[in-house]
């Protein structure tokens, strides 16, 4: 059986090549949309970049507009230390375990991860859509290797992410003033896809709303666990 979470760097970046290059269909978001978002945290005080074994905390969660619809959490331990570019094998399967708790499924799942803004183009937000079965997002504080001019002071403002000549991302500022979150699109999404869904799902704050909910999930879990 295929690994869908390799630890080994070798056989993840080649896995990360394969997703990149891969031509899914597309999916567009069309009414109104089941929503979902998923987060991971460690214990605190880790000395960075923590190490494999490292007990975890994962939760997702589901809304349809401001109304949530199922949430879940899982526990468990990381696959490996951080290291850029290589985040599924620390986090992957923490995550996969709490989306597939989920009682009810999204039609397209927040991820904090980044998607295409990756150096192989498969980064955890598009590796997770693919081993869950779902279109995804990579919604992050800061892009992975993608720059950009940051967009203008308004809400709802944006303006591209470029590796190189590729535009791979947005840049998102979602309340006035605030600093802007980077969009990036990860499995079956493309960018204008991508920045709809989170523009729509961003609520009172400048993280969006399922993505909000899920961290203080996962952050709950790991405080009731850890004493």
């Amino acid at each position: 059986m295929e690994d869908l979470w390799p630890v080994a760097a070798d056989s993840l970046e080649t896995l990360q090549r394969e997703l990149g290059q891969a031509a899914p269909e597309s999916w567009q978001p069309t009414g109104r949309v089941r929503v979902g978002g998923c987060f991971v945290c460690f214990p605190r005080g880790l000395v960075a970049p923590g190490r494999a074994g490292d007990p975890g905390w994962a939760s997702a969660v589901v809304m349809e507009g401001k109304r949530s619809l199922a949430t879940s959490v899982a526990s468990g331990t990381a696959g490996a230390p951080y290291e850029p570019g290589l985040l599924a094998a620390r986090e992957g399967r923490l995550l996969e375990a709490a989306v597939r708790g989920l009682d009810v499924m999204p039609e397209v799942l927040l991820v904090n991860a980044t998607g295409r803004d990756h150096p192989r183009r498969g980064g955890l937000a598009l590796h997770l859509g693919w081993v869950v079965g779902l279109p995804t997002v990579g919604v992050t504080h800061r892009p992975l290797l993608a720059r950009g001019d940051p967009p203008q002071v308004e809400g709802g403002s944006v303006s591209p992410l470029w590796i190189g000549s590729e535009q791979v991302g947005w840049w998102l500022r979602t309340r006035p003033g605030v600093r802007p979150l980077a969009v990036s699109p990860g499995w079956r999404t493309d960018l204008d896809s991508a920045l709809e869904v989170v523009k729509a799902a961003v609520s009172r704050v400048r993280t969006p709303e399922p993505l909000r909910r899920a961290r203080h999930l996962a952050r709950e879990a790991r405080t009731r666990q850890s004493g």
